[in-house]
């Protein structure tokens, strides 16, 4: 064994091999793979072997589309097709919305009809069939020979691989920099770690100190013998099924069949064992009857079809059913690349391509925010709640999840020190991140949590949508008040603090004590990873106040990106320490005076200011600004005093008909008044110059992660930037849920990044990026919205008060 390497790889499986043969591809060939047993020995050897390119995010898209390219390069793919079938009305519809946006993403699909499905695959009902997506690019493969060979071919070209050797420990120097894994044959020292071990991930990072939230479930499939005069020649398409929860492919002229049941069951919530290795548990056919009669509804002759196994066998899942990928903080050097069951062998070779050239160039090649390995942080260290989480996101993996439907399973987790107070007033709640937020409240009625709502109701207006009108219109004419405790909440303090921030920020950080300030970090290709304000409270003290999902990836960011050069500073999650209450409205003002004897006169308490008001003898962080686009306040109240501040503004804030909004409401206000929302509107893939927020970018503040690409792009200029649309012709709702395809006359030019109704302009907004020569106030395009195709009109950016007068005031 080696005792040096650059690079060591702990996994044998798909993963592990194809990130090793991207590496060794582009040059980095000292290598080393560790697999505890033999290679393909753990969930690669169960897996069903069906890949599809078809994917909603663009990420996605881009690594199935290449790995199906690598593995046909390399002869390693079997090109049949697929069908994926609609059996319901709803599931057609989100057929037709689903290929809309994959289309805007870049793959050419298209629905077809119920005879055109069967055209493709004979065999099936007609019955319950409303139409289908044919993919002829797709196919399967023999999951044991592609993993075998992918590791063979990175052997060739200088990866070296141990088998049978086991990690035991991780080595972590002083400086917190990966300096050797230990295993039960040596020790290798390394530079970097990509812990790719599957199943056994979260105890190989437990090794060097870091948490990932992954569950193994059970997963099963069963195989059928031929049924005679029924045979599926090796040229069958494979076929998805989702309203019937299964999939499957042809085997010796007999079927695999697969699925994805409501109650899946975890196999161990907290740690694998070392000894599991590639072997099955048997399989329960009371657990797996629903599947098969899913398929026979599908196939009805499958009823007349002997069984020769059904297997069942365990795979590791995170919280979002999305993998692990990315560099951790705490730790230099670790590498993520896990969770990965519901990606399996499509998302491999793109995944492991990206991790190459992430650890290469020291960026990643596209946007994966949704897919960073430090996005859970440690808000899922309780393993109970994570496997429940995990088990619900499975069992979506097929069940129509609307897009307004909620996370049903282990609420409540986190609340408001309001919670009960949200209660009394008719709150229905959804959840985010953990935290139980008031989607909109429903006055006189008990309160409740959302769940499958949208099943209910389905692919029409909302029940809540003259609500959201209430909400807005006080918030737009009177005052609101908002809970937005979940609020991500990061302290920074220490010499340190300001030159981390100032290297991170796009913006000038080096402002006034009491300063607010609105701002992004960049990646170094100039695109937005972070969209958050950070506040002054010293010289050396300061707050970033961010997105209630986005706090984990925000958090390891700023970690990730301390400097001992810099001088001490301190690092501190602060968000559960603080409730954090909103009010809005041109009538905020006078709420708040009559329960604060501060100043918060528009000459003492500016726009952009945030400073410590006295409420009842209670310190409260009071932050001008305001996410509505009106006069207002975010009030940042210790914990135990957020109840008193919450009564005294119930109070306070009748004599000016205050009501009370949700968080559904807040879509709809920021849309009108042209502000983003990250991850939709801004990206990682999206500069602040192309999406309107050049006034946060200060190029003459010294150096910061993305300036040289931005200095570029200003002076190249714009090929794209972000456009304000309406629908033309109505004034009546229109669903409009984000990545719809947009075209200009006949040719597709982009898609819907968000949208919703404006109900101040009563028209439905949206937002798109358009090619900067289309990008024109009065032109005219298509959208392909669910509800048909529809005219939209780019308009101003800004709806309602452009200036910002209002919110100056």
């Amino acid at each position: 064994m080696k005792t040096q390497a650059e690079i060591v790889i702990i996994g044998g499986g798909i993963y592990g091999a194809q990130v090793a043969y991207h590496l060794a591809k582009s040059g980095r060939k000292d290598v080393v793979i560790i697999e505890k047993g033999e290679i393909a020995s753990g969930e690669s050897s169960h897996a069903a072997g069906l890949v599809t390119q078809f994917a909603t995010s663009q990420a996605m898209l881009r690594f199935r589309m290449y790995s199906v390219q690598l593995y046909k390069e390399l002869g390693l793919f079997d090109t049949v097709g697929s069908l994926r079938v609609a059996s319901s009305k709803e599931q057609l519809l989100e057929m037709e919305r689903s290929v809309s946006r994959a289309k805007a993403l870049g793959l050419d699909c298209e629905v077809i009809s119920p005879e055109e499905s069967k055209k493709y695959m004979p065999q099936i009902s007609d019955k319950e069939l409303y139409g289908g997506i044919y993919l002829p690019g797709d196919g399967q493969l023999d999951p044991y020979t592609a993993t075998t060979s992918m590791a063979r071919f990175a052997k060739e070209q200088g990866v070296e691989i141990y088998t049978n050797t086991r990690v035991t420990g991780i080595k972590v120097s002083a400086k917190g920099e990966v300096e050797a894994v230990v295993t039960d044959k040596g020790t290798i020292r390394c530079e970097i770690i990509i812990n790719a071990a599957g199943m056994w991930a979260p105890r190989i990072a437990a090794m060097a100190g870091l948490h990932v939230p992954t569950t193994p479930v059970d997963h099963q499939h069963i195989a059928l013998r031929a049924v005679p005069g029924h045979e599926f020649n090796d040229q069958t398409p494979c076929l998805r099924d989702p309203d019937n929860l299964v999939y499957m492919r042809q085997e010796k002229g007999g079927l695999v069949i697969g699925g994805y049941e409501p109650k899946p069951l975890p196999r161990w919530i907290d740690g694998t064992p070392w000894e599991h290795g590639s072997k099955s548990f048997p399989g329960d056919m009371d657990q797996f009857e629903m599947l098969l009669e899913g398929a026979i509804r599908r196939l009805p002759f499958l009823d007349q079809a002997g069984i020769i196994t059904l297997v069942r066998h365990p795979g590791a899942y995170t919280p979002d059913c999305q993998p692990l990928l990315g560099p951790m903080p705490g730790v230099k050097g670790f590498w993520m690349m896990a969770g990965m069951s519901l990606n399996g062998y499509g998302g491999a070779g793109g995944m492991g391509k990206l991790i190459a050239e992430w650890i290469i160039d020291g960026e990643a090649p596209m946007d994966v925010y949704g897919y960073r390995a430090t996005r859970f942080g440690n808000y899922y260290s309780d393993f109970k709640y994570a496997a429940e989480r995990t088990m619900e996101s499975v069992k979506y993996y097929y069940r129509l999840k609307f897009p307004n439907d909620e996370h049903e399973e282990a609420r409540p987790h986190r609340t408001s020190p309001v919670h009960y107070r949200l209660m009394e007033n008719g709150a229905v709640f959804g959840e985010k991140f953990g935290w139980e937020r008031v989607n909109y409240f429903d006055p006189g009625k008990e309160w409740r949590r959302m769940g499958e709502d949208q099943r209910k109701w389905g692919w029409a207006k909302p029940p809540y949508f003259e609500r959201m009108r209430v909400e807005h219109t006080a918030a737009r004419e009177r005052v609101a008040l908002f809970d937005l405790t979940s609020f991500g909440k990061i302290e920074l303090k220490g010499k340190g603090a300001l030159p981390l921030l100032q290297r991170l920020t796009s913006s000038n950080i080096d402002k006034p004590v009491g300063s607010a300030i609105y701002t992004q970090f960049l990646n170094r290709n100039g695109g937005i990873e972070s969209d958050l304000t950070v506040t002054r409270l010293g010289e050396d003290h300061f707050w970033v106040i961010t997105g209630s999902g986005f706090i984990a990836n925000d958090h390891a960011r700023i970690l990730m990106n301390v400097d001992e050069k810099d001088g001490e500073v301190s690092i501190r999650d602060i968000t559960q320490e603080h409730a954090c209450l909103a009010l809005w409205g041109p009538k905020s003002r006078d709420v708040l005076k009559k329960i604060t004897d501060s100043d918060v006169s528009n000459e003492a308490h500016p726009y952009l200011m945030t400073k410590p008001i006295v409420i009842n003898g209670v310190k409260v962080l009071a932050q001008r600004v305001s996410y509505a686009g009106e006069l207002g306040w975010e009030l940042y109240i210790p914990n135990n005093r957020a109840t008193m501040v919450w009564d005294m503004l119930i109070e306070a804030g009748k004599e000016f008909g205050m009501e009370l909004g949700g968080y559904k409401v807040l879509d709809p206000l920021r849309l009108e008044k042209g502000f983003k929302y990250f991850t939709t509107d801004i990206t990682p893939s999206t500069s602040p110059y192309e999406a309107g927020l050049g006034f946060c970018v200060d190029l003459n503040k010294g150096d910061f992660i993305g300036r040289d690409a931005l200095v570029k792009q200003k002076a190249e200029g714009l090929t794209r930037k972000l456009c304000t649309l309406v629908l033309t012709g109505t004034e009546d709702f229109v669903q409009i849920y984000g990545g719809e395809a947009v075209y200009y006359g006949d040719k597709l030019v982009t898609r819907v990044r968000s949208g919703g109704y404006g109900f101040t302009v009563k028209k439905n907004i949206l937002y798109a990026y358009l090619p900067i020569d289309l990008a024109v106030k009065g032109n005219r395009f298509t959208i392909e919205l669910i509800e048909g195709n529809l005219e939209a009109e780019v308009t101003a950016n800004v709806l309602v008060d452009p200036k910002g007068e209002k919110l100056k005031s």
